[in-house]
């Protein structure tokens, strides 16, 4: 087959642009290009297969309290510098101190104390496990002291400790295990929740091509760029530490995005062939101008992911880096092997529909927009008023960590927390570690002036004696909180101990008081996310708006697009705040009250963005076109959203079905994330893109593509298509619009 020609497009009758000449070249070397993409796919998983990844969920929050306790614990008292866990012992009959219990339970604990990364079990039955026995004698509990931190030990590791544990089960005995390493190993996997989204993925794409071929060329370039992805994130894992969920949430974004990219591309494609060109000049035409669309949407949601480096958390460093990994990939590869695939099938999924079918499909759009057009105003406030109304519950937004009681009761450590929270009460569930480094080793009066004070501080139940570290000179107690990990009673008694209760000892005992321990820690991470988060969206914002300024031409488009996004992120706030913190309509979702985890609005809003952007940049690239060839405003809108609507909402849909799929799972978090997500893209596409946006542009006019003469000289021009490219229109007094009602 003969190339897209380099010196004049059929199509439009000029130069090609870029995109289009890579096209071009892409079809001249069919082979090289498929060749070269199976080839890095296969070299990518061989690789990562070979040298091993290994995933590490490092929360190292540098300048927090939590994180120095750690550290001082690592470097004076390694045997209790890791992560606390419970093996929990119930009776349903008889006590716990029997004989027979005793003795079936004492050799699997010593068994435990040996395994690898445990550094000590205290078992109930020693001096030191004295209150580890419940008032009614039916429940006791083991510590499992291990060697690092929660989110560092193996998998493996803390399995056979479970394994090990619960050897000692027998009909009138329970063992169960509780505590975040516990938890850890049994993190959910979204790995059934995006099979079930690539399902729903081939559905819609079904239903708006009606081909089997059409629909299945988006499935194969995301999976090339994905599958290549995937391979080069386990290799990273092998430099830096990356945390295990990196590469589903890779997987769930690069699956939704390069779908998307793939569908605008091949949906321009069809409306160039069944406008009569001919099938090269079509993917040329479409290349440069909805493969334009997809380069800047692409590198736009690279930079909202990106924008998480500045939140300065190891763990969200590291996922923001295989996550844009995954975008950059699957853009490439629908940049590059859908001409190849347009090439070879073009002609048979770009058959012209018969005209009443054609018209069915494309009519309900347009008619929407010029209604819209009619009645901007009752548009923009219905828009509006629906998205105010959903975002309302976020103003009272509690960030937090959630704690096992939540989860599933088939779990362990949903049944461990449920023993301890009744036979010691919520707080044994989430001690605090108070972590002291002495002025003397051994200083007795010390010790026993910081255990007094913590002791008598509101809030607390009771405080473990004091161990000490080898030298003497660090002390570490156990307070248990009266209230639950996940408590806001338990954030204010952190903050009470920190800022009230302990400086005046360590003052009069010249000691150095920190307060840890996992429940510490996700106290900090989420009072770390909460102050930068402000910063965090500033910036993806600032950044995102000098590239649609610079390819639109307009001050109006990135101002919209800020507010619109946030007003899209503001409202799925607001519904999960409602059910999951307020627990409104819990039991539909079976889900309990409690804090909304602290990662959550980072990536809501980096992900929302990135998406939000991808409609944006390919919508408002066609009503860019259309005003800059008709300069009707109104006119131009109406075009745009008529000949995008369908292509946005179905490409929206496919996102929603892939979120959706979690909240069908069992786990707390996984439920929490779904709805976000599906609940603002759900609004983006069919409130903001089809109310909000329209009203918008048809009540500011000729005013939207408007850009100050300092900036028109100053800004570079990258504009989406580059037959358009131009300065932008001068701000001219906007005519009476007869239907703008």
């Amino acid at each position: 087959m003969t190339a897209a020609p380099t010196t004049e497009d059929p199509a439009t009758g000029r130069r090609p642009g870029l995109l289009a000449r890579v096209a071009a070249w892409t079809m001249n070397h069919k082979r090289i290009v498929l060749g070269g993409w199976l080839v890095a796919l296969v070299i990518a998983m061989a690789a990562s297969h070979r040298v091993g990844s290994h995933f590490v969920n490092n929360l190292s929050l540098g300048g927090t309290d939590s994180q120095r306790a750690v550290d001082l614990l690592k470097r004076d008292f390694p045997a209790r510098s890791g992560d606390l866990d419970q093996i929990v012992v119930h009776t349903d009959q008889g006590s716990v101190r029997d004989s027979a219990v005793r003795a079936r339970l004492q050799p699997v604990l010593a068994r435990v104390a040996r395994l690898p990364h445990v550094s000590a079990v205290q078992s109930p039955y020693g001096a030191a496990g004295a209150r580890a026995v419940s008032a009614d004698g039916h429940t006791a509990f083991a510590t499992i002291t291990f060697d690092d931190g929660p989110e560092r030990l193996p998998k493996g590791a803390v399995d056979r400790v479970i394994s090990v544990a619960r050897s000692a089960r027998s009909p009138g005995l329970q063992i169960e295990l509780g505590g975040r390493a516990i938890e850890e190993a049994h993190r959910p996997s979204l790995g059934a929740a995006t099979a079930i989204g690539l399902v729903a993925a081939i559905v819609v794409l079904l239903i708006t091509f009606g081909s089997v071929l059409a629909a299945g060329l988006p499935i194969i370039t995301a999976l090339l760029g994905l599958g290549t992805a995937l391979g080069l994130i386990g290799l990273l894992s092998r430099a830096i530490d990356t945390p295990d969920f990196s590469t589903q949430l890779a997987a769930l974004l690069g699956l939704g995005v390069g779908i998307d990219y793939s569908l605008f591309i091949v949906t321009r494609f069809r409306e160039n062939l069944r406008a009569g060109n001919e099938m090269q000049a079509s993917i040329a035409a479409a290349m440069d101008t909805a493969g334009r669309a997809v380069l800047f949407a692409g590198i736009t949601v690279i930079i909202a992911l990106l924008g998480m480096l500045v939140l300065g958390i190891g763990l969200l460093d590291a996922a923001a880096l295989a996550s844009a990994l995954s975008v950059a990939l699957t853009m490439l590869a629908a940049l590059t092997m859908m001409p190849v695939l347009l090439s070879r099938f073009g002609e048979r999924i770009g058959r012209r529909a018969p005209a009443s079918r054609r018209g069915a499909r494309q009519a309900p759009w347009p008619r929407w927009a010029a209604l819209v057009s009619r009645h901007p105003w009752i548009s923009l406030v219905t828009g509006l008023a629906i998205m105010l109304v959903l975002a309302a519950p976020a103003l009272s937004l509690r960030l937090g960590q959630s704690d096992a009681g939540n989860d599933p009761a088939s779990l362990t450590s949903r049944r461990a927390y449920d023993l301890l929270a009744d036979g010691f009460g919520k707080g044994f569930n989430g001690p605090l570690q108070i972590v002291a480094q002495l002025p003397h080793a051994g200083d007795g009066p010390a010790l026993a002036q910081i255990s007094s004070a913590v002791s008598k501080t509101s809030g607390v139940e009771s405080v473990s004696a004091p161990t000490l570290s080898p030298s003497g000179t660090t002390a570490v107690y156990q307070a248990f909180p009266r209230t639950s990990p996940q408590s806001k009673a338990t954030t204010e008694l952190v903050n009470r101990l920190r800022h009230h209760r302990l400086p005046p000892v360590a003052h009069t005992t010249g000691a150095r008081l920190l307060v840890g321990g996992s429940t510490a820690t996700g106290i900090d991470f989420a009072h770390v996310i909460s102050h930068k988060l402000a910063f965090f969206i500033a910036a993806v914002i600032i950044l995102a708006g000098l590239l649609l300024v610079m390819v639109f031409r307009s001050v109006v488009i990135p101002v919209q697009a800020a507010v619109m996004n946030l007003l899209s992120v503001g409202a799925s706030l607001g519904v999960v705040v409602a059910v999951f913190q307020h627990g409104w309509l819990g039991g539909l979702f079976n889900v309990k009250a409690g804090p909304i985890e602290a990662f959550i609005p980072v990536f809501v809003f980096a992900i929302v963005f990135g998406l939000s952007m991808d409609y944006e940049v390919f919508l408002i690239s066609r009503i860019h076109e259309a005003w800059l060839s008709r300069r009707d405003p109104t006119g131009a809108m109406v075009e745009g959203v008529g000949s995008t609507g369908r292509v946005v909402t179905a490409a929206a849909t496919i996102m929603v079905c892939v979120f959706i799929s979690f909240v069908l799972g069992d786990q707390r978090v996984v439920k929490l994330f779904g709805l976000s997500l599906a609940t603002a893209v759900f609004l983006d596409a069919f409130v903001v893109r089809s109310l909000l946006l329209p009203s918008v542009l048809t009540l500011l006019g000729r005013r939207t593509w408007a850009l100050p003469d300092a900036l028109e000289r100053r800004l570079p021009h990258l504009a989406i298509d580059p037959a358009l490219r131009g300065a932008a229109a001068p701000l001219m007094p906007e005519p009476a619009l007869e239907d703008a009602g």
